[in-house]
């Protein structure tokens, strides 16, 4: 029995660890892209 317990925390832990980084990934790395665009300045003269 508790052999099992430990083969389930270690399970356990592996699991929070995938979830963390993929939550971190999602809210960090991918936020970061979008700090980078740049907005498009339309083409022509404004002078009339």
């Amino acid at each position: 029995m508790e052999t099992f317990l430990e083969i389930l925390r270690e399970v356990l832990k592996g699991i929070m660890r995938e979830v963390g980084a993929y939550l971190f990934r999602k809210n960090v790395l991918e936020d970061r892209k979008t700090t980078l665009r740049r907005r498009k300045h339309k083409g022509g003269s404004d002078k009339i």
